[in-house]
């Protein structure tokens, strides 16, 4: 019985995998162009996330600040949910959904990167910092599900997947997560 169940997981991987559009890794490119350019222009590309998200988000600034492929010179990545340090402090002297607004606040400009994974593209701390983002002036790259209007409207480069799973929804940013850091890897070292 598990295993059945197993396979119609890995079946239903597969569904939402060829359902995407080619438009979807045009995009991908694109996003990652953006963030190469941030790179070269002495910029930072953060990543951040709730939850799951937040974990890959941790696992895709480790490609870029180590090694995906190549070896290679370490790049300018960070996490805005890495220090508990920070976040605790935060939670503890500002409301839940400035979480990440007040980071980005303070670390992020013009030159840099903010990578935003929200499997629904609807939570407020998510939202709000992508608000801060405009007002900095950095450009934003949204990971999403079935996004939403608000969510899109914030992001210069949307990578939406089209499913109401979010096990499936996570999965596939971690696979298109890895092509966004191939890409820059090559754009900038080959």
């Amino acid at each position: 019985m598990l295993s059945h169940d197993a396979q119609l997981q890995a079946q239903e991987l597969q569904t939402v995998l060829s359902g995407l559009p080619s438009r979807l890794f045009d995009d991908l490119a694109g996003a990652a162009s953006t963030a190469s350019a941030s790179l070269q222009q002495g910029g930072v590309v953060y990543f951040f996330g709730n939850g799951g998200s937040a974990a890959t988000a941790e696992h895709l600034a480790s490609e870029l600040v180590g090694r995906y492929v190549s070896e290679r010179p370490p790049m300018r990545a960070g996490v805005l949910t890495a220090s508990g340090a920070i976040l605790t402090a935060l939670a503890n002297d500002y409301p839940a959904d400035d979480l990440f607004a007040r980071q980005v606040r303070g670390l992020l400009s013009e030159r840099d990167t903010l990578v935003a994974l929200s499997a629904s593209g609807r939570s407020p701390n998510i939202l709000r910092a992508l608000d801060q983002g405009v007002a900095s002036g950095c450009a934003r790259i949204g990971f999403t599900g079935n996004s939403s209007a608000e969510f899109a409207a914030r992001c210069n480069w949307v990578l939406g997947v089209s499913s109401s799973s979010v096990p499936r929804i996570q999965e596939i940013h971690l696979m298109l997560g890895h092509i966004f850091c191939e890409l820059i890897e090559m754009s900038i070292f080959r």
